[in-house]
């Protein structure tokens, strides 16, 4: 089953008489379950890419499906529907809520879906323990370390059941150990959930991990395959 859909996607961005041509017609098509790394060098559109695909951003022409749907036709408040119920988030700055403990970070995408108080411990609980953090629960951000932080965005963006999880260099503030361990309750989730996982890096501490490699250049896909490029 195809959990997303790029056709032909072009975007171009203007600032003043400046024209900078982010992607030239991207095909790309991502099956249920799949652990794949966007590669590139800096420049190369992978991250366009990717918030196309999360609906952040939309393309000058194209289009994008997501679960058969065409979210090029969506307006901002449906793609935002689309963003909170069917696609998680894990930035490269974690981006925590600072006044909130982890436990509340997990928790706040449930409160926005409507999830019951007995229905979003459960869920922040089994979450939390997942990515080996219930004893830190009760922590703010500015209580743990990088990596303790990036897994609770890990679990907050698998808080509501998403069917799509995009990470933008998840591990480019991290260690070695740090980025290994966030990466591996990654890839652990990606085959217990069944979650789809799409991650834009240049990082080779992330690129091992992948099972399919689509390599970006200059805007364009130049290698779609399940070996790092060389």
């Amino acid at each position: 089953m195809e959990v997303v859909k790029v056709e032909n996607v072009a975007r171009v961005y203007q600032i003043g008489k400046v024209e900078t041509q982010a992607l030239r017609g991207v095909n790309l098509t991502i099956e249920n379950g799949e652990f794949t790394a966007l590669v590139g060098p800096s420049g190369s559109g992978k991250t366009t890419l990717l918030q196309m695909i999360g609906c952040l951003d939309q393309p000058t022409s194209g289009r994008v499906l997501i679960n058969g749907k065409d979210v090029t036709r969506l307006n901002r408040n449906q793609r935002a529907d689309m963003r909170r119920g069917t696609i998680g988030f894990i930035f490269q700055f974690f981006a925590l809520i600072p006044t909130l403990s982890a436990y509340e970070n997990v928790e706040m995408p449930l409160l926005l879906n409507g999830y019951s108080a007995s229905e979003r411990r459960s869920r922040v609980m089994e979450l939390l323990k997942a990515v080996d953090l219930m004893d830190r629960a009760n922590n703010r951000p500015d209580q743990l370390s990088g990596g303790q932080q990036q897994r609770v965005a890990v679990a907050r963006a698998l808080a509501s059941n998403p069917s799509l999880i995009l990470a933008d260099e998840p591990t480019a503030n991290l260690d070695t150990a740090n980025g290994q361990q966030v990466m591996e309750i990654m890839q652990k989730l990606n085959k217990e959930t069944g979650v789809t996982f799409i991650f834009a890096t240049h990082d080779p501490r992330v690129i091992k991990y992948a099972k399919r490699i689509v390599t970006l250049r200059d805007g364009l896909i130049v290698e779609n395959n399940g070996s790092a490029p060389k």
